[in-house]
């Protein structure tokens, strides 16, 4: 079993109840093809970046769930007709839940090297 994650956009226009409806066929969609879900974390009413389906924002969801490698192309293809879903994508949930992700150090600045060929010198002043 493999580790997913799935992002749902349900459309901001329905009601809280139709909602909570196109969100439980998510789950059991899952559910049909033998997956287990982990955690769902509702992020509520947020805007969109830009305008789709002529409507201005829309509830996000995220949804960790385990199942087997083929049936992410199995749930994606049945969520495109799905009424109510605005956007939905599903990655690989590869880091352990308390893995913190550390940047590489940058290596520290070295001091830039000096020239070796010599300074253009300033032509000497004639004294009169």
């Amino acid at each position: 079993m493999n580790k997913y994650e799935m992002a749902v956009v349900i459309n901001g226009k329905l009601e809280e109840d139709a909602k909570n409806a196109v969100l439980d066929k998510v789950k059991a969609l899952i559910e049909r093809f033998e997956g287990t879900i982990k955690n769902v974390d509702e992020w509520g009413k947020k805007r969109y970046a830009y305008e789709i389906q002529k409507s201005k924002e829309g509830y996000y969801n995220f949804i960790k769930f385990e199942a087997e490698p083929t049936a992410p192309a199995e749930i994606e293809h049945r969520m495109r007709i799905m009424d109510g879903v605005v956007r939905y994508l599903i990655v690989t949930d590869d880091l352990p839940e308390n893995t913190q992700i550390k940047k590489e150090e940058a290596p520290a600045e070295e001091a830039p090297a000096e020239d070796s060929t010599p300074a253009a010198e300033e032509p000497a002043k004639e004294e009169a």
